[in-house]
């Protein structure tokens, strides 16, 4: 990988787990003032797909940047796995600055938590994934793979609602949709998903080809 797309990975990771680090402690200051203590703070967090994916995306910068070390490096560095990292914070960035923003009005520390996870490292992660991953490996039926953890995500918010009934998104709230309701709603975005997945694959084949077009051939001797 070039240098330049190392120290960009390294600083996107950054900013990225800087981010995380603030929403964990804003997280944690809230649920303590509203007298619930840390460890509800901790488990709210945990509880967000943005939290998880933005997990996601600063391990495989951290991953590039440091370049592969052990199974799980080379896991992060995977094009496949950029590429569904890229599809998820895609998903992330849109349902939240479409459906979710207009529903309260963070201050202070929290809008610099909320832009940079919503907006910022989305921006840097799909521009990073256009410039700096490699994707002639990447195949249609990928696609489907990288369903497993937005579905996993469903099954888990599902349980966790069974368990505290508290859902982290009005369109996951079973206890004032019901579950029929809800598994529309999850049907829904799980298809947009696949649509975005579809389009980042079409976009990774069509770099390929351009950048093969461009090669020029090698003079025979």
């Amino acid at each position: 990988m070039p240098n330049r797309y190392r120290l960009f990975a390294a600083t996107a990771a950054l900013l990225g787990w800087f981010a995380l680090a603030l929403q964990l402690l804003l997280s944690i200051q809230l649920t303590i003032a509203n007298g619930q203590g840390a460890l509800a703070g901790i488990w709210a967090y945990v509880g967000y797909f943005t939290i998880l994916t933005n997990v996601l995306a600063a391990l495989a910068l951290t991953a590039d940047a440091r370049a592969p070390r052990g199974a799980v490096g080379r896991f992060f560095t995977r094009p496949d796995v950029h590429t569904a990292i890229a599809m998820s914070i895609v998903i992330v960035a849109a349902i939240y600055n479409l459906m979710l923003r207009q529903l309260w009005q963070p201050q202070g520390w929290q809008i610099v938590a909320d832009n940079t996870l919503h907006v910022v490292m989305p921006v840097l992660f799909l521009l990073y994934w256009w410039l700096a991953v490699p994707k002639a490996t990447l195949r249609w039926p990928q696609v489907i793979h990288w369903q497993l953890y937005p579905a996993a995500y469903f099954a888990y918010v599902l349980v966790r609602g069974a368990v505290d009934h508290w859902y982290p998104y009005p369109f996951l709230d079973v206890t004032q949709l019901g579950y029929l309701r809800v598994l529309v709603d999850a049907c829904v975005v799980l298809l947009v998903f696949v649509a975005v997945a579809l389009l980042l694959v079409a976009l990774g084949r069509w770099q390929v080809r351009r950048a093969s077009k461009g090669t020029p051939l090698s003079v025979q001797s």
